[in-house]
């Protein structure tokens, strides 16, 4: 999966190359997202309802990879040779409020269940809860979908000349710039069929990844929880690749560049990804609702308010990248020993477990 990956990125990035600034930057940033719609839709195809919860913790994970880790290394690799680094407002504030309302948006159906779930205390009264959880979770899919079509538009269309400005600002200042002006690069045509490989060796990837879940996560205990594999274990092959550019982005000081990628591809995965899954869900006939674990809910929260306001003063050191990547340890551990949820079948065997 990780080459596979590698070799999306690359394509994505020498076919970025060929293209205004910003759109190559969100068209980079999409394909890097193939990867992950791929291997969630496939989790779905394949386990259906027992990969539901999986492609929840993973869907956070990605989210939780993107913010802290990533980001976290990007501070690190930059300001470790430097006092410190800059960005511009344009990136980081309106990542940041797109984040926060991203995150209100995929959180809301978890507390509207958890608010009413003590007064749908029978079984029918449950049954009638997840129903109404799945359809406002539709709901939000269709809403976010639509936030996203604004924020490209804003991107693209009526701000396109602000970020061209930062983006090419950054691109003067990359220290190995003429070292990379004079390596060879693919042409059009060769970054298109390199594109189309990748995806199709990703979705092999993604097939014999999903098959072999259950060697992964076991019964018996000896295995690893859900939410391990899909907060940690999943996030960190399927963005191996993407974290790697955004990081050398850091390191050449090109933050805004590297802010672009790690904010953008995270508001991909809230806005674009994780509509889409809904939908298939939807399609498939499959109970894909957006109720995550309250676990994951407050995780992502408090990552989403850790990082606005390392970024609020549109700067950087390598302190705030120690501590981002520690914070992404200390979820890692929880998520480790974070036990599978009970099913009905357990907790009827075992009611004093259960509670």
């Amino acid at each position: 999966m990780v080459p596979a990956a590698n070799l999306l990125g690359f394509a994505g990035q020498e076919l970025a190359r060929k293209l205004p600034k910003v759109i190559g930057v969100i068209l980079e940033t999409t394909f890097g997202s193939m990867v992950e719609i791929v291997l969630f839709t496939a989790i779905l195809v394949i386990r259906r309802e027992d990969g539901v919860p999986i492609v929840r913790s993973a869907i956070l994970g990605s989210i939780l990879a993107n913010l802290l880790l990533c980001l976290g290394v990007c501070f690190f690799a930059g300001g470790f040779n430097r006092h410190e680094q800059t960005f511009h407002d344009a990136v980081s504030d309106i990542g940041s409020n797109l984040m926060l309302v991203a995150g209100m948006g995929l959180v809301i159906p978890t507390i509207f269940y958890s608010a009413l779930q003590q007064r749908f205390s029978s079984e029918n009264n449950i049954d009638s809860l997840t129903f109404k959880t799945e359809r406002l979770s539709r709901a939000t899919a269709i809403v976010l979908l639509l936030a996203f079509v604004i924020y490209v538009f804003f991107q693209t269309r009526s701000h396109h000349g602000l970020y061209e400005d930062i983006l090419e600002g950054d691109e003067q200042r990359d220290a190995d710039r003429e070292q990379d002006l004079t390596k060879p690069k693919l042409t059009f045509t060769e970054s298109i069929i390199a594109i189309v490989l990748a995806i199709t060796f990703v979705s092999l990837m993604a097939v014999f990844l999903v098959v072999e879940i259950e060697s992964i996560i076991r019964p018996d205990g000896d295995g690893v929880s859900d939410s391990f594999l899909g907060l940690i274990l999943i996030p960190l092959v399927e963005k191996f690749a993407e974290h790697l550019t955004a990081i050398d982005e850091a390191y050449d000081d090109q933050m805004n560049f590297a802010l672009s990628h790690v904010l953008g591809a995270t508001i991909q995965t809230a806005l674009l990804n994780t509509p889409l899954v809904v939908i298939v869900g939807w399609g498939l006939d499959v109970s894909m609702s957006l109720n995550f674990d309250t676990f994951d809910a407050v995780v992502l929260i408090l990552a989403i308010l850790v990082v606005s306001a390392f970024l609020r003063d549109g700067k950087s050191n390598y302190l705030e990248g120690s501590l981002c990547v520690l914070v992404y340890v200390l979820i890692a551990v929880s998520a480790f020993y974070y036990p599978n949820p009970i099913t009905p079948e357990q907790n009827s065997g075992t009611p004093q477990e259960g509670a």
